[in-house]
């Protein structure tokens, strides 16, 4: 048995925001109440009975040790979101964290071969978080990721289940490569899960066979990396996603109004000489996309939005009915253009991190539920790629062991999303678009459970992934991930 005890329980499925303890017996969550005892036994009146007994979404019981999401200690302080490129971003520092009751160990009383007991006083117990994004290399790009070191990586930031995206070598569009990548993904510890492509090897003239990749496993389909051109192509496939009830997951950028890609089209692309990625190419698409899946009904998936403007198109297709989902990344909320001009490389991505303004739309959206996913796209590369010059070097960066770290300091701190709201993002809209688990914390429910301590802060240094393109090397963070436990076993222990 596993008990987790004394933690801010917090569950967007019930809106649970309780100090209550976990007991974990298996791979199942076997009982919650508000004192359970190491040998397994409950104080009285420590049974919760009913989910309306919970006190609501905004309430805490003992307020003392959680602050609520608009408020910030004064060591921690950071300036709104619209001012400056990250509320997170500071100096290499070192670790803080007076609130942390956890031990070294985080474990206490008694550890044998029937119990371990963490103390989680001070800390958030929340649902494993899920990842609809991810690119672990695997076939093909060993020197960048494989999935054994992204299962770490998303380990230390707190992911229980990711979607790995299908732009591998050779590409997932086949069932042979499939069942590889799903077989490797199940000797990690945590749930790693396979997009396949959308066209056969990614060339968009023609559809890989997707009813057979369905019933082989797919958790959805895509060509990540590449937009689909062809209208009617793509409106074939919309229709036989929708048909087998699987997400169909677009990137929007339209080659005719890219210059040069990496950059914002605008005054920084054009003090570095470069033609830029327009805004433009990503509105163009989505605009078309939506259209298209207005029609079919499928759920479509507006990968990692960058534009402002696709926010409303997205908004307004929603309010019509489509079943759109968008991804919003930790760097697309978190950081604009200007970045490019201080970490060069390391902030080049597909679609670029554009104005001010953008960002603004994007946080916006999230609040008001037009995006519904935060994914981190994470993209690997070796330090030598990232090392050319900006025009040559590859784009992406790694995201699994900063995502949860620039959410909380960005969005919670500043008050622009509620802990619960970020987790709907985080865990359970991932969970119902990818026909998962969705359960939370309840008895009987998986025990993917993550534990950290929003009130700690971090240095953003010793990555898990096999790749360190991270512009957000040396910022201090807050909500270090302590514990996750997959499965009910503990997979990563800080």
């Amino acid at each position: 048995m596993l008990i987790i005890k004394n933690g801010l329980v917090t569950d967007p499925v019930t809106g649970t925001e309780e100090i209550l303890d976990i007991a974990i017996e298996g791979n199942k969550i076997s009982r919650i109440a508000r004192k359970i005892e190491p040998d397994g036994k409950i104080e009285p009146d420590g049974e919760i009975e009913h989910a309306e007994e919970i006190e609501s979404a905004g309430e805490i019981e003992s307020a003392g040790e959680i602050e609520s999401a608009g408020e910030i200690e004064s060591a921690g302080e950071i300036e709104s979101v619209g001012e400056i490129e990250s509320a997170g971003e500071t100096e290499p520092g070192g670790e803080t964290g007076p609130d942390r009751k956890i031990g070294t160990s985080g474990k206490v009383g008694t550890e044998s071969s029937e119990c371990t007991v963490i103390d989680a006083s001070g800390c958030r117990v929340v649902p494993g978080l899920i990842d609809t994004h991810v690119h672990f290399r695997d076939p093909g790009f060993p020197e960048k990721e494989c999935i054994e070191t992204g299962a770490a990586a998303a380990k230390k930031g707190g992911f229980t289940t990711v979607i790995c995206m299908a732009n591998t070598r050779p590409a997932v569009d086949s069932v042979e490569v499939l069942e590889r990548n799903l077989e490797k993904g199940r000797k990690t510890g945590i749930h790693v899960l396979q997009a396949v492509t959308v066209t056969k090897e990614m060339k968009g003239r023609e559809l890989v066979d997707l009813e057979t990749l369905a019933r082989a496993g797919a958790a959805g389909f895509t060509d990540d990396g590449l937009p689909i051109m062809n209208e009617s192509l793509l409106y074939e496939a919309m229709q036989r996603a929708c048909a087998l009830g699987l997400p169909l997951s677009l990137h929007e950028e339209d080659p005719a109004f890219l210059a040069s890609q990496g950059v914002n089209r605008g005054r920084v692309s054009e003090a570095m000489g470069l033609g830029g990625a327009s805004s433009l190419a990503e509105e163009v698409l989505v605009s078309r996309d939506c259209a298209m899946a207005l029609h079919t009904g499928t759920e479509l998936v507006i990968q990692h939005i960058s534009s402002g403007n696709s926010v409303k198109i997205i908004r307004a297709f929603k309010a019509m009915g489509a079943h759109i989902h968008a991804e919003a990344t930790p760097h697309h909320f978190t950081l604009t253009e200007d970045a490019v001009l201080k970490y060069g490389t390391y902030a080049r991505m597909n679609p670029p991190l554009r104005t001010a303004e953008d960002r603004e739309e994007i946080i916006k959206g999230l609040a008001d539920g037009t995006i519904d996913l935060i994914a981190t796209d994470h993209a690997p590369h070796t330090s030598e790629e990232k090392a050319r010059p900006f025009a040559q070097a590859p784009s992406g960066i790694t995201g699994l062991e900063t995502s949860l770290g620039l959410a909380v300091t960005n969005l919670v701190r500043t008050g622009r999303l509620t802990m619960l709201q970020l987790l709907e993002k985080m865990y359970l809209n991932p969970a119902r678009l990818y026909h998962l688990p969705a359960e939370g914390l309840r008895e009987g429910a998986p025990a993917d459970i993550v534990i950290f301590n929003e009130n700690e802060t971090f240095t953003v240094d010793h990555f898990a992934s096999r790749a360190v393109n991270s512009p957000f090397a040396g910022w201090t963070l807050h909500a270090p991930v302590l514990y996750t436990i997959c499965g009910g076993k503990i997979v990563y222990e800080r």
